[in-house]
């Protein structure tokens, strides 16, 4: 059976009893609920309770409901959010104005000390946001309008570094004794949080006091379906206005006209555990690298829907490739000799389990011994988080945290890094990564990035496989849906049905 074929006879049988995961009611006024409401089929549940100091942040911040003090644009650079302005003081000291006649979800008022309780508790969180990894800052309240922020070393990222969801400000009523956040109607956006269903779903109403243009949306049902194949079923069916990451072995049974293509700043990267048996050796680093066939994967599983990966940062960052200098061939004839491997993934991805089947024939014809370990990521975050194994498959966006990469590649590779799946250290990646951080933004930055990637990947602490290009799926009751390569924004007060 060709893989083609193959892949739809699965597809057909599991898209049927995973139509589930959407719940109705049919006493509903189902022309009411066209008229007023949004169902989301979203990737992946939440970790945390929607924590906005986790990666659930981003989930608040694709429902609209969360806000920080910057936006990014789409371009990518910074504009105003909850605050109007900001300036520079001096090589350690910034100064933000809070914007005015901003109401909290539960009614309280925006102001500076809002702001200061807010970054402090992220300050003070264990683990700390991603995007403060290495960072220490002192926050103070100036006037009720104006907060300061010192920072250890000049910093020309603070902006952007303060775009990420995790550094949304909330009233101070989400932030409980024992250290939870309670994201439940205590954000500033044209959405309200008003219901969490577990791993299930959440439900958000419109907030007609929101300092912005109103939401043309009432309602927003957001489903968690982690399984790809129920997503592309809920979007063929109409159970679902708008469907994160449509599997590419699905595109060819859907209306092209529900289907958008966005190029991702993100990177199927094999992870290799650099503390494990095998990878603490650099030989068989570059064995396995050697075996990887990108080209195969891209065609096999992508449908040629991904670009090969020449470093960890792909077209989505156009800068990047020009930068680069061609890097040594890796000396042919490396094989291993049965080393067992043991190689984790997840499924909420419906592709990297199909990677990790192909890359698993690959290694095991450069000599290795492979045994794949593939779960829901919410199952398997701790376990690779600890090092459990080998070596791990991931799906990483690149520019996530702040617009620029540094923070994401101090997470990744830096000695401290929050989200270190490869256990890797070393002082000359550090003082690579340090020393583009004090870069100021622009062509010297992008220099000093793009030489730190190359002392990343000259220690072979991970192999880019592939840059992504994300299927989104729309019905067409649904317009201005956000297809936003950042993957910050899914709706916003513009979305709407027709």
């Amino acid at each position: 059976m060709k893989a083609n074929t193959l892949k739809l006879a699965i597809s057909l049988a599991l898209s049927i009893p995973l139509l589930g995961c959407f719940g109705s009611d049919s006493s509903e006024d189902t022309a009411s609920i066209e008229k007023a409401e949004i169902r989301l089929a979203m990737m992946q549940p939440p970790r945390t309770g929607l924590s906005p100091l986790s990666d659930d942040a981003f989930k608040l911040s694709r429902w609209s409901t969360a806000e920080t003090l910057v936006n990014l644009n789409d371009e990518g650079n910074t504009e105003p959010m909850l605050a109007t302005s900001w300036k520079q003081v001096d090589d350690m000291t910034w100064q933000f104005t809070v914007r005015e006649n901003v109401q909290f979800h539960n009614g309280d008022t925006l102001d500076a000390n809002s702001v200061v309780n807010s970054l402090n508790k992220a300050l003070e969180a264990a683990p700390k946001p991603r995007i403060l990894d290495g960072i220490e800052w002192e926050v103070r309240k100036l006037d009720d309008l104006t907060v300061e922020i010192k920072t250890t070393f000049n910093d020309p990222l603070l902006p952007s570094r303060l775009s990420s969801p995790q550094l949304s400000i909330l009233a101070a009523q989400a932030y409980q004794e024992n250290g939870r956040v309670v994201p439940i109607e205590v954000g500033t956006g044209p959405f309200v949080l008003t219901e969490i269903q577990g791993a299930t779903s959440a439900t958000l109403q419109r907030f007609d006091a929101y300092w912005g243009e109103k939401a043309k949306v009432e309602t927003i049902i957001a489903d968690y379906v982690p399984d790809g194949f129920a997503r592309a079923a809920a979007l063929r069916t109409g159970e679902a206005d708008v469907v994160e990451a449509v599997p590419i072995s699905q595109i060819a049974m859907i209306d092209s006209e529900l289907l958008h293509e966005v190029s991702m700043p993100r990177t199927n990267t094999l992870y290799l555990n650099n503390q494990s048996e095998v990878f603490s050796k650099l030989e068989m680093r570059k064995t396995a690298a050697a075996a990887v066939d990108r080209e195969q994967i891209i065609e096999t599983v992508y449908e040629n829907h991904a670009d090969i990966a020449k470093g960890l940062l792909g077209p989505a960052l156009p800068w990047a490739n020009p930068l680069r200098s061609e890097r040594a061939p890796i000396e042919e004839g490396l094989k291993a000799s049965g080393e067992k491997i043991v190689i984790g993934t997840f499924t909420d991805r419906a592709e990297l389990p199909e990677v990790a089947a192909l890359l698993k024939q690959q290694l095991e014809a450069a000599g290795f011994d492979v045994e794949l370990d593939i779960r829901e990521y919410a199952q398997i975050e701790n376990d690779a988080l600890a090092g459990r194994f080998d070596a791990f498959i991931l799906s990483r966006a690149t520019v996530l945290d702040s617009g620029d990469p540094v923070a994401y590649m101090q997470s990744d590779f830096g000695c401290e890094g929050s989200f270190n799946l490869g256990q890797f250290c070393a002082q000359d990646v550090d003082a690579a990564l340090d020393h583009a951080d004090l870069q100021e933004l622009g062509a010297p930055r992008q220099q000093a990035i793009i030489e730190a990637e190359k002392a990343i990947l000259d220690h072979y602490a991970a192999i880019p496989l592939l840059h992504e290009r994300v299927i989104q799926g729309e019905s067409l009751r649904v317009s201005n849906a956000k297809r936003d390569p950042a993957e910050r924004r899914l709706v916003d007060q513009k979305t709407e049905v027709k």
